[in-house]
């Protein structure tokens, strides 16, 4: 996997995101600039150590990670500069490329949505992505806008459905009068707008793989099986989840899985070749889940 060139620019991005896991891996490498982790690097916490911070990581992180992740909010705390350091993050990591997933998650109704899609997935706008994530607890329809814009224009979206974070459990796991769980009802919504697309839908979700395997697997779980998407899957690395856990959590929907680890990999810089061999253990540790 070591070496592998650029995913192609062309078709779904479904398609993409299947040939860049193919050449490179599942994982999807954070780039999140926080405050901590300049620190840690020797840099000031302002637009300046954030640029430093921000192209250096995704010089490496780029050129060996399928997909790479972006966490927006940490560039929009240093205002217009922070926001510019975005756009040449952007620009670098799909030259170097990798499928760029900027962490976003917009979620609004009508004309406000429309214009959150315009930011992130129209083509030629300056923040574009290939994939963003959304919220849907306004109601996945409300997020149309960007639905049928990825869908038209090639990008992807990831709906969060069941995060692991404590406070998610009462809205997330909250019945319907169907007896799905509010997280289901996200995830089948998914799967009906990726029906029939290969190797996969665009629509992917967000499911925490920190979360109890018996979410996800059985007739009362989130049905990913069904999905035909992206699943995305926080938690890998720093924050306790391990290859076994992605195993137990998943099941044999690992192929569309793409583990996130950020800090865990970026706390190995400024060096860039610790950086670069913490990225290639992480790569290769989950190579596993493609090919075993």
């Amino acid at each position: 996997m070591a070496g592998a060139g650029a995913p192609g620019r062309g078709g779904s991005f479904g398609r993409r995101l299947a040939a860049a896991v193919a050449a490179r891996g599942p994982l999807c490498a954070g780039i999140d600039p926080h405050p901590a982790l300049l620190e840690a690097w020797g840099l000031p916490v302002d637009a300046g150590g954030l640029e430093r911070f921000a192209l250096a990581a995704t010089e490496v992180l780029a050129a060996e990670a399928a997909v790479v992740k972006p966490q927006s909010a940490f560039f929009e705390a240093h205002g217009a500069a922070g926001i510019a350091v975005l756009e040449r993050v952007l620009a670098h990591a799909r030259q170097a490329g990798a499928l760029v997933l900027l962490d976003v998650k917009r979620g609004d109704i009508g004309s406000t949505m429309a214009a959150y899609t315009a930011a992130y997935l129209a083509d030629g706008a300056p923040l574009a992505a290939d994939a963003v994530t959304l919220s849907p607890y306004l109601g996945v329809e409300a997020l149309a806008p960007a639905l049928d814009a990825a869908e038209r224009e090639g990008r992807g979206v990831f709906l969060l459905a069941r995060t692991s974070n404590p406070e998610a459990d009462r809205v997330q796991r909250a019945r319907l009068p169907d007896g799905r769980t509010l997280a289901r009802s996200v995830v089948d919504a998914a799967a009906r707008r990726n029906a029939g697309a290969t190797p996969l839908g665009g629509v992917g979700v967000v499911v925490g793989a920190t979360i109890a395997a018996a979410e996800v697997a059985g007739p009362d779980g989130l049905d990913l099986g069904a999905l035909n998407g992206p699943v995305l899957a926080p938690g890998f690395g720093a924050q306790g989840a391990t290859v076994s856990d992605l195993r137990r959590v998943f099941g044999p929907v690992l192929p569309a899985v793409l583990p996130a680890s950020s800090r865990d990999i970026l706390r190995h810089g400024p060096d860039p070749a610790a950086l670069a061999a913490a990225v290639r253990r992480t790569r290769d540790a989950l190579a596993e889940l493609v090919t075993g």
